[in-house]
């Protein structure tokens, strides 16, 4: 799910950063200078690193804040890009966002964007409909929908605009007896003689694709005992199966 916090405490760094000086940095953002230096500190207590070195002359990144920035930038910028994409939703059809998502989505960005927009936006209606992320592009070009949280990749047409909005990473589940289930992190070549249960080509083309593809880099091409459409579906046939499966985690 998207943390907010975090999201405001980045946009607070990014001022300091660019401003070089806590004071300036609490006028361009509308607030006195002591929240915002008690904001800092609670965003290096949660990283668990020191982002500035201060003085009397101002603030100074660190070597790990200055590693940082770029990525800080970007995702600021990507957001902004988010917020001018439903603006022109909006305006568009008349306080009714209809948006597409594929399950992960629904349980990981949408509750914190719909309650925001509910906030931002009281007038508006946000209609939200499950879908699979070969079906997102189709939807968006035949009007079905606004907007689309999905995992697409290459080309998506000249009427398409996309932005990178979350990363995740690929895990594995297995069943509690397997001899690798205690391990904490297993290499992707141990799972080359494993029956396998993956989200099924015509679901997600992309993810699919791409999974092959990790495999057959890493010297095997898997092999897929089922095919299901959700997470939900996975887990039980995993360990009914005794197979593995794979997921994407946040």
């Amino acid at each position: 799910m998207i943390n907010f916090r975090l999201i405001r405490h980045l946009w607070l760094f990014l001022a300091v950063a660019e401003e070089q000086n806590f004071g300036r940095a609490a006028k361009r953002l509308g607030m006195s200078q002591p929240p915002l230096s008690e904001q800092i500190q609670v965003l290096e207590q949660a990283l668990k690193v020191k982002l500035f070195d201060r003085s009397r002359r101002g603030a100074k990144l660190t070597p790990v804040g200055a590693a940082i920035l770029p990525a800080v930038r970007k995702f600021a910028d990507q957001l902004e890009r988010l917020e001018l994409a439903v603006e022109e939703a909006v305006a568009g059809q008349s306080g009714m966002l209809t948006i597409g998502a594929i399950s992960t989505a629904m349980f990981d960005v949408l509750p914190g964007l719909i309650e925001q927009l509910k906030g931002d936006y009281p007038h508006l209606t946000v209609s939200v409909r499950e879908i699979d992320s070969v079906e997102a592009v189709p939807a968006l070009e035949a009007g079905d929908i606004d907007l689309a949280f999905a995992r697409l990749d290459g080309d998506l047409g000249a009427s398409i605009n996309s932005l990178p909005l979350l990363e995740d990473r690929l895990v594995v589940a297995l069943p509690s007896d397997h001899p690798l289930a205690s391990r904490t992190r297993i290499s992707l070549s141990s799972l080359s003689n494993e029956p396998l249960v993956m989200f099924s080509r015509k679901v997600s083309p992309v993810y699919f694709d791409n999974l092959i593809a990790t495999c057959r880099a890493s010297g095997f091409s898997p092999r897929v005992l089922h095919e299901v459409r959700s997470v939900a579906s996975q887990l039980p046939l995993s360990a009914m199966a005794k197979a593995s499966h794979w997921s994407r985690h946040p």
